[in-house]
């Protein structure tokens, strides 16, 4: 990671990287939680050696479950909370005019070919107006109806200086801009959901054959070595 722009790995590097990351992280403690459930249960007298290692293997399930449910119910309430000031820092964006998420979108739009172009209206009212205008269009997948879309080219046009012709093909490249970068934003959210069901598994593997491992060793029976003692 860089704090310069264009620099550091990639997007694609990162998310790779991030994903590794939760599944060696998987790994590493489910197995070590699955080996403890195993390692430190009672010997079980009587039993034929497949029951054993069915619930050696079901200890170390329900140990990955249950740190699975556990992590999850104390990670709510700080995701509540961060999703709450999130909520709350752009309510104070807004009332006091602070740079969002679609400014970039608009500045693209209000963007000057002829500086000789004179301005009309407001700016900061203007520039407002097509940020809700926006945010509201492309919530939930949606983009500017007819309406908008010619709206928007009328202020564009009259900002710029531009014909209705140029600021209409404007609006239409920031709206291609917009709905690539939307989808992208989707695909990393369903990358980033499968690389964490994929260290889900993985950890529910490692926690089950970890738990036979430490059963193994409490009772004698795991590998060669222990099965000639």
């Amino acid at each position: 990671m860089s704090p310069w722009t264009n620099s550091g790995v990639s997007a694609t590097s990162f998310e790779i990287g991030t994903g590794l990351y939760f599944i060696v992280m998987a790994m590493i403690s489910s197995a070590l939680g699955g080996y403890l459930a195993g390692r430190l249960r009672n010997r079980w007298i009587g039993v034929q050696s497949t029951e054993v290692h069915f619930r050696d293997t079901a200890h170390g399930f329900l140990a990955w479950a249950l740190a699975s449910v556990l992590g999850a119910i104390l990670l709510a309430s700080p995701a509540t909370s961060l999703l709450g000031g999130a909520a709350s820092s752009a309510m104070q964006a807004v009332s006091s005019q602070a740079s969002g998420p679609m400014d970039g979108y608009v500045d693209t739009l209000l963007r000057r070919d002829n500086l000789t172009a004179d301005n009309t209206g407001n700016s900061g009212d203007t520039r407002r107006e097509l940020t809700r205008l926006f945010t509201a269009d492309f919530r939930n997948g949606a983009e500017p109806s007819a309406a908008d879309r010619s709206y928007i080219a009328k202020v564009v046009a009259a900002r710029t200086g531009l014909s209705p012709a140029e600021a209409d093909k404007r609006v239409s490249d920031v709206i291609a801009q917009v709905k690539a970068d939307l989808d992208k934003a989707r695909k990393a959210a369903e990358h980033l959901a499968i690389w964490l069901t994929l260290s889900l598994f993985i950890g529910a593997f490692s926690a089950a054959l970890a738990a036979t491992e430490g059963g193994g060793l409490r009772d004698g029976t795991w590998g060669k070595s222990a099965s000639r003692r």
